[in-house]
C-alpha cells in the first residue's frame, strides 16, 4: 500500500485510493443531494468516488466532480471514479453503448474503473428490474466470459481505465480468469463486506489472484427497504464496535472502516451527512491493534443485508454458496 497517498495498486498498473465515497441513496435519505454530497466529499479529501447507471445520479456526481476540477480543488486525473454495468446491459452488443452512456450523463472522456455490477443478466430494456406480467424479474441469459471480452475493449479503447466485477463469487471469478484468450484480469470484485461478513475465504482467493477485494455496505447497510431485510441486526450498534471505538476515541463506524483498510480491503464509505463526511477521513488517524483485528473478525456471522432476492433462481445467482 502507498501509505502517502493511501492507495493500493491494481494489477493492471492503477493506484486505487482505499478509502472511496459511496454516492448510492436509498429513497427515505438524501438529506443532501448526490451533488452537494460529492462536492462535500472532494472538499474533505475524498479522491475515490464510486456510483453505477443504477443509482441515476451520475449527472449530478459527474456535476459536482467538474466543478470542482473547474474551482481548481482537483484535477480530473486526481480523481478515481467508478461506475458499473447494469444488468440489463450485460449482452456483449450493449456494454460499450452502456459505458458511453454513463461518459455522456458524467461529460467526462473516461472512468477510472468500469464494473459488471452482477453476474446475473436481466433481459435489455428501459427497467431497472424488468418484470413480467405476474411481477417476476426477468431474467437473460449471458456468457459472462463474452461480457468481459467487451469490457476488455472498452478499456483498450480508452473508455475505462481499468475493467472489474462485482457481487462474483470464487467460481464466476475462476471462469473469467480461466477464460482462454484473457486479456486483462479484473482488477477487483466489489461485494458487501463488513464485521458481519467479513468475506475471509473470499478476500483470501481475491489475494492470491492479485485481485483487490473492495467492500460495499461496509458500516452495515442503509436498510433501505428494496433491498434490506428489516429484522437484521444494525451492525453500529454492535457493543464491541462500540468498546472499539470508546477505547481508541472514535465513532463505531470509524472502526468498521478501519477493519477493512487494515485488512488490505480498498472500502467505500457513504454518507449523506456533511459531519460524518468529514468524520470518515479520520479513519487514517489511527491504528487497531492485531488484538482489536482478532476480536473484530470474532463478529463473523454471515450476515448478508444484500441477498439480491431479485436475482434468486437464476443460474448464476451469487449467494448460494459457500463464497
Amino acid at each position: 500500500m502507498d501509505l502517502k497517498r493511501h492507495c493500493v495498486k491494481l494489477n493492471d498498473g492503477h493506484f486505487i485510493p482505499v478509502l472511496g465515497f459511496g454516492t448510492y441513496a436509498s429513497i427515505e435519505m438524501p438529506k443532501i443531494k448526490p451533488e452537494e454530497a460529492t462536492k462535500l466529499a472532494i472538499d474533505a479529501g475524498f479522491r475515490h468516488i464510486d456510483s453505477a447507471y443504477l443509482y441515476k445520479n451520475e449527472e449530478e456526481v459527474g456535476r459536482a466532480i467538474r466543478s470542482k476540477i473547474a474551482d481548481g480543488i482537483v484535477k480530473r486525473e486526481d480523481i478515481f471514479y467508478t461506475s458499473k454495468l447494469w444488468a440489463t446491459f450485460s449482452r456483449p452488443e450493449l456494454v460499450r453503448p452502456a459505458l458511453e452512456k454513463s461518459l455522456k450523463k458524467l461529460q467526462l472522456d473516461y472512468v477510472d474503473l468500469y464494473i459488471i455490477h452482477s453476474p446475473v443478466a436481466l433481459k435489455p430494456g428501459k427497467e431497472i428490474l424488468p418484470t413480467d406480467e405476474h411481477g417476476k424479474v426477468m431474467f437473460d441469459m449471458v456468457d459472462l466470459c463474452a461480457t468481459w471480452e467487451t469490457l476488455e475493449k472498452c478499456k483498450d479503447a480508452g473508455l475505462a481505465k481499468s475493467i472489474g466485477v462485482s457481487n462474483f463469487n470464487r467460481r464466476q471469478l475462476e471462469m473469467i480468469l480461466n477464460k482462454p484468450g484473457l486479456k486483462y484480469k479484473p482488477v477487483c470484485n466489489q461485494v458487501e463486506c463488513h464485521p458481519y461478513l467479513n468475506q475471509n475465504k473470499l478476500l483470501d482467493f481475491c489475494k492470491s489472484k492479485d485481485i483487490v477485494l473492495v467492500a460495499y455496505s461496509a458500516l452495515g447497510s442503509s436498510r433501505d427497504k428494496r433491498w434490506v431485510d428489516q429484522s437484521l441486526p444494525v451492525l453500529l450498534d454492535d457493543p464491541v464496535l462500540g468498546a472499539l471505538a470508546k477505547k481508541h476515541k472514535q465513532t463505531p463506524g470509524l472502526i468498521a472502516l478501519r477493519y477493512q483498510i487494515q485488512r488490505g480491503v480498498v472500502v467505500l464509505a457513504k454518507s449523506c451527512n456533511e459531519e460524518r463526511i468529514k468524520e470518515n477521513m479520520q479513519v487514517f488517524e489511527f491504528q487497531l491493534t492485531s488484538e482489536d483485528m482478532k476480536v473484530l473478525d470474532g463478529l463473523n456471522r454471515n450476515v448478508r443485508y444484500f441477498n439480491a432476492e431479485y436475482a434468486i433462481g437464476h443460474p448464476n445467482y451469487p449467494f448460494s454458496e459457500e463464497y
